[in-house]
């Protein structure tokens, strides 16, 4: 592999690593001396690892001409969801929503302008287009800690966040530097321009799915939470375990839209319908402090907040999921001229303008740390990447299996 262009086994963003975040600043950010030993012991300086982003969102631009159109027209460019006549198949699998097939528009419009849209245009969701996906079981909700670590229990798995890096991946690293660790969210102590993502993501050795934030923290009692320093790989590997597989991003658009067409939200057109809050998203003052108005501050336990349309839970917020499909920010336009594509399955290969030699796959729906000060990917159409062989504290999974038709004198026996 060639320097520059490696992907980070779980060091994500040895990354990002303390990057601008020196030994200095995280003593005057620590509480305690001991809360400042332990940070100094396990933050790691990134020097010589090539930078690569987990799921970041980067403002691009403002412009008022779609969104304006969206608001005025209520999305004319979206059109009626076709649904597929409703087949037999069978019982569904436990923690799982059937989702019938369809054909829908798939995209979303530049939010800038809107209320509650932000500052990013997000062109890579654009042109909209139509999509026709087959039937298929989805999840219900976030694959949790207690599933993963039945998965890793029975199997012996272990994920990239848990694996040191190699000499062979990055020759020119200091050895103090190959440690296996990930990438945490690390807010700083005051708030700070938005134009570097560094300033509150930091590597963390020791960061992985048992120890979500370093070593010093645990999930104990948190079963119900979504799994999190989850890379790709670790994802597929979990969801071949379990007989299911990870959504294609056109069955995942599908399946959060929850029946309906060009709505902005899994939930319809408003972020607080009735002045209720509807995911766990970030509100406060990106990215020093979270005031937790919906309910928390960081990352949800799974199901606390109203389903969409299909009876799927936290499809917006909470943490990012991941999806099959290779990430090209061009791709919706190789497609666009379709009359409708069936079933994609996304592009060949991976390719992202902002790091032209990073491979990166698909990630949806947002996190906790999603706002419209800054990212509103929780918005339903909006699209998330990541190197694929990175993890956050932010980026989960959800997993489908195909529905296939049985026969109708079988099922009623």
């Amino acid at each position: 592999m060639k320097k520059g262009i490696m992907l980070m086994p779980a060091t994500a963003l040895l990354l990002i690593t303390a990057c601008k975040q020196s030994g200095n600043k995280i003593a005057q950010q620590a509480d305690t001396p001991k809360v400042e030993a332990a940070k100094e012991e396990h933050f790691v300086k990134r020097i010589n690892f090539p930078g690569r982003e987990p799921a970041m969102c980067h403002p691009s631009g403002f412009s008022r001409s779609d969104s304006a159109t969206f608001m005025e027209g209520g999305g004319r460019e979206f059109k009626e969801t076709l649904f597929d006549k409703p087949m037999a198949t069978g019982p569904i699998p436990a923690g799982m929503v059937f989702i019938n097939g369809g054909e829908y528009s798939m995209g979303g419009v530049n939010p800038v302008g809107m209320n509650d849209g932000g500052k990013e245009m997000m062109n890579d969701a654009r042109p909209v287009h139509r999509v026709e996906v087959n039937p298929f079981f989805m999840d219900a909700s976030e694959v949790t800690n207690k599933q993963f670590a039945a998965f890793v229990k029975a199997t012996g798995y272990i994920t990239v966040a848990e694996q040191k890096p190699t000499r062979e991946e990055f020759p020119d690293a200091p050895e103090e530097n190959l440690v296996a660790g990930s990438v945490v969210f690390t807010p700083p102590a005051n708030k700070v321009p938005l134009n570097d993502y560094m300033q509150w993501w930091s590597y963390v050795k020791g960061a992985d799915w048992r120890h979500p934030e370093g070593p010093q923290t645990n999930i104990k009692g948190k079963d119900n939470y979504p799994v999190v320093q989850i890379a790709w790989e670790d994802a597929a590997a979990y969801a071949k375990w379990a007989g299911k597989r990870l959504p294609t991003e056109a069955e995942w658009e599908y399946a959060a839209r929850g029946g309906e067409a060009g709505k902005l939200y899994s939930w319809g057109n408003q972020l607080q319908p009735k002045g209720k809050w509807m995911a766990n998203i970030f509100e406060g003052s990106f990215p020093d402090k979270d005031l937790g108005v919906d309910g928390f501050k960081g990352i949800a336990p799974v199901k606390q907040f109203p389903a969409n349309g299909y009876g799927l839970y936290d499809i917006a917020g909470n943490v990012w999921e991941w999806c099959a499909d290779w990430y090209r920010s061009d791709y919706y336009n190789t497609v666009s001229g379709n009359k409708v594509t069936k079933n994609p399955k996304g592009p060949s290969d991976s390719y992202d303008p902002a790091e032209p030699g990073v491979k990166k796959k698909v990630q949806r729906g947002g996190s906790f740390l999603c706002t419209d000060q800054y990212c509103t990917r929780y918005m339903v159409g909006t699209r998330g990447k990541g190197d694929y062989r990175s993890a956050s504290n932010h980026i989960g999974f959800r997993c489908v299996k195909d529905a296939k038709p049985v026969d109708n004198k079988m099922a009623a026996n």
